[in-house]
């Protein structure tokens, strides 16, 4: 009866010791967590800078439909240009977020697909991912004039033709981070948390 009183004693003591150290790593977690910063849309050196006005043309959409980008617009609304291709895949993971923050930030933005090449491949795609709601542009002079380099790239214009972010959307996180930046009046998160700290 002694050796199992015993037993019973020292298991107690170990799962109080083994409670006290998870604990002690959930309270680390909680610490790191708390100083680790969101990782928003990530900004290229180079490229058009942020708050200055953006590149503005004309373009027609996949339907005719002639979008006046980086202008003045009278309705005060934003104009976010996601630079995609049919054969990037982080490109197709990244519409369903496009779509749900296109419904999600209708009162204060229009979204703008924009790609470039073969003009048959390029519907297949709209057709296959469902894109036929959205504005869809093919042009190689806006990508250029935007200066893109890499996909899916963002680009997130004010009501007055002015960039107010900018930078590769891997996620919707990368994306949200966009509306963010704009929302705080800084050209990306890593710059307003570094100025935080």
């Amino acid at each position: 009866m002694g050796a199992l009183a015993i037993s019973n004693v020292v298991l107690w003591v170990l799962v109080l010791v083994l409670a006290a150290v998870l604990l002690a790593v959930v309270r680390q977690l909680g610490v790191l967590h708390e100083r680790i910063t969101p990782a928003g849309a990530l900004m290229l050196n180079r490229g058009l800078t942020v708050g200055e006005a953006a590149p503005a043309l004309e373009v027609a959409d996949l339907n005719g439909k002639v979008l006046q980008v980086g202008m003045r617009r009278s309705d005060g609304r934003s104009t976010l240009l996601l630079f995609v291709s049919p054969t990037c895949p982080v490109c197709k993971t990244l519409l369903p977020a496009v779509k749900s923050s296109r419904r999600d930030e209708r009162d204060w933005m229009d979204v703008i697909l924009a790609s470039d090449g073969d003009l048959t491949e390029q519907q297949a795609f709209v057709r296959a991912q469902g894109l036929e709601a959205l504005p869809y542009v093919v042009s190689a002079a806006l990508g250029l004039a935007y200066q893109v380099s890499r996909l899916p790239f963002a680009a997130l214009l004010d009501e007055n033709g002015v960039l107010r972010a900018r930078g590769l959307v891997n996620s919707r996180e990368h994306l949200e981070s966009l509306f963010e930046a704009k929302r705080l009046g800084v050209a990306s998160l890593q710059e307003y948390f570094s100025g935080a700290k």
